[in-house]
């Protein structure tokens, strides 16, 4: 049996909720009348706390769950003791809005919400659960009722992104990325793939570069761009839904551990993933002809169990993807190709951008370094906040 204790756990704080104001106060005309009975109650007095002190709660760790990685921080969610003879273990394969689709173990599906306790802890993430997340949960009574997902076990391998301020995780539990870039319709947007780059080295995940719709253009034109990503060391797919080129290569690729497949609106990730299983028949969308961007045709993440062996997230399609907690200082060393200069700067903190004796751009100078990656990286530095902001 494991050990358990209580701990003291910081939930979400919702500023704006607390702020909120009454816009008809049917007192307000009693407090012009000092003499009142109002005016002269007291005002200190609260039957709950207000403040810092109201935004703690006390729950119940399993000590041994807590003590699996003591070098990551502290996660209530992950750590919050459950009835392991009355719960089950699974992963999440779909959500939808707030209710979640759960595999068991045992290859059941279960119809889930999210313990409303787990929502307010103060835990990275736009939402508490994300697709591939290992839970615990308390399977529904009779006649279909929803199961509550009681914990969130720790991630591993995670995709995610700033947006509105705040960390949004795209896919947990991931091994690799297929970063999907269509040459044509709507075209290369190398910026985006790096950004993509960046975000699978911080979140442990192996990245995979795919130029898509290679049937769209003629080859001898891209074959830099493909020559670029391979010489850094990473491995690049050239693919087209409609010839079939690439697709073998990608059948292998997915064939074991979980694949995440991203990348911007309108690039054909489902279209890619109709021809490496047919039948699954995910719905597929144009370009829009007015605003030669792709449109929004997934529009929830979801894990799909492949017949090869192994297990695809088809991410909805983004317009913008923000990178999440990365200090301006610490990102040179997500550019690869930066790393064998930076010991040559002149200056130990060199930022690579406007500081004399900078041997990375020397190296872009000479050519070592290929321009667009080195404005990709000063895109990317201007753009992070400073520790504190």
């Amino acid at each position: 049996m494991s050990k358990k204790r209580k701990v003291r756990v910081e939930l979400r704080k919702n500023w704006q909720k607390q702020n909120r104001t009454r816009s008809n106060d049917l007192t307000r005309e009693f407090r012009r009348d000092e003499t009142g009975p109002v005016a002269s109650a007291p005002s200190s007095d609260r039957v709950r706390p207000r403040g810092e002190l109201s935004r703690h709660r006390t729950i119940i760790e399993d000590v041994d769950a807590a003590a699996r990685d003591p070098n990551s921080p502290h996660d209530a969610a992950a750590t919050r003791a459950v009835d392991a003879s009355a719960c089950l273990q699974g992963r999440v394969i779909r959500i939808n809005g707030l209710t979640l689709l759960v595999r068991a173990d045992d290859g059941q599906n279960y119809t889930c919400h999210v313990r409303r306790l787990l929502k307010s802890l103060a835990i990275e993430g736009r939402n508490v659960v994300t697709v591939g997340d290992r839970v615990w949960f308390r399977p529904g009574g009779p006649a279909g009722a929803e199961g509550v997902v009681e914990r969130v076990e720790s991630r591993k391998g995670v995709i995610t992104r700033g947006y509105r301020n705040r960390q949004q995780v795209l896919a947990a539990n991931v091994d690799q990325l297929l970063i999907v870039s269509a040459l044509a319709e709507p075209g290369l947007k190398l910026g985006l793939v790096d950004r993509y780059l960046v975000s699978a080295e911080i979140g442990g995940v192996r990245p995979v570069v795919v130029f898509n719709k290679a049937d769209l253009v003629d080859m001898a034109d891209y074959q830099w761009v493909v020559g670029l990503y391979a010489q850094l060391g990473y491995e690049t797919v050239v693919t087209s839904a409609a010839d079939g080129r690439g697709i073998d290569r990608l059948r292998e690729l997915v064939s074991s551990g979980v694949t995440a497949f991203s990348g911007q609106s309108g690039v054909g990730k489902s279209s890619l993933l109709n021809v490496i299983q047919p039948g699954l028949n995910l719905k597929v969308r144009e370009v829009s002809d007015w605003t030669f961007k792709g449109k929004h045709t997934t529009t929830t993440a979801e894990l799909i169990e492949l017949a090869c062996g192994g297990f695809v997230v088809d991410t909805p399609g983004l317009r913008q993807f923000e990178l999440w907690g990365v200090i301006p200082g610490e990102l040179e060393a997500y550019f690869i190709e930066f790393r064998g200069f930076i010991p040559h700067c002149r200056f130990p903190d060199c930022s690579h951008s406007h500081e004399h004796g900078c041997a990375v751009k020397e190296a872009v100078y000479w050519g070592q370094i290929h321009t667009g990656r080195y404005e990709s990286y000063r895109k990317l530095y201007d753009q992070q906040p400073l520790p504190g902001d």
